[in-house]
């Protein structure tokens, strides 16, 4: 049975193979080449990975990028599509599921929201729904840099605290575009902002995300 995490994943290889190696993508300073070489780092060198959170890995982590980025552009491609080795805790479903849905789902829309012709895309609600239920989990990681108080707002009226403070910020949308604007993509998402004009400009410039 295939999972979100499974069919982001063949969505992003698609989009990656479709964009070229050296298409822009809305992670700053990096092409679609440096966001694929991410990828399977992240779930082919843990050794190496630990360096996005820990500063202490950071060399370590700049080395593997460097190797995987030499790499052929295919080759990087085909192994996002391929998924992590047998032995890789991210082979497990449910980890996978947890830790890959939502990392799969934003880099898709990073390479599909650099390009010019690119269109919203329509989830389906069972999709947004387990979006907006790892958001809830997620809402106060992801805004614990925000400098306002920051609320979180689905059309239905639903609705999670991602940091607590004064002035508040509102953030409506979708939950797939709400997930964007919290793992730091507020300029791409398609969401309506409800507070003071100084608040929301310094929320939109804010280092959200994980």
């Amino acid at each position: 049975m295939s999972t979100h995490a499974k069919r982001e994943r063949l969505l992003l290889a698609d989009l990656l193979e479709a964009a070229g190696p050296e298409a822009p993508t809305l992670c700053e300073g990096w092409s679609t080449r440096d966001l694929a070489a991410h990828v399977v780092v992240r779930e082919r060198r843990p050794d190496a990975a630990g360096g996005l959170l820990l500063n202490v890995l950071k060399a370590r982590l700049d080395k593997a990028m460097r190797e995987y980025t030499a790499k052929p552009y295919g080759e990087l491609v085909r192994l996002i599509r391929t998924g992590p080795p047998s032995m890789s805790l991210y082979a497990l479903k449910q980890i996978d599921e947890a830790a890959n849905a939502v990392e799969f789902f934003v880099h898709a829309e990073d390479v599909r929201r650099a390009q010019p012709d690119w269109s919203p895309r329509e989830l389906d609600p069972v999709f947004s729904d387990a979006l907006w239920s790892r958001l809830e989990k997620l809402a106060r990681l992801t805004g614990r840099r925000s400098p306002v108080g920051l609320v979180l707002r689905r059309p239905d009226g639903r609705t999670a605290v991602a940091h607590k403070g004064a002035p508040v910020v509102t953030v409506t949308g979708e939950p797939g575009e709400l997930t964007l604007f919290c793992f730091g993509r507020q300029a791409a998402a398609a969401v309506e902002l409800d507070g003071d004009k100084d608040s929301i400009a310094a929320l939109t410039a804010a280092a959200l995300g994980i």
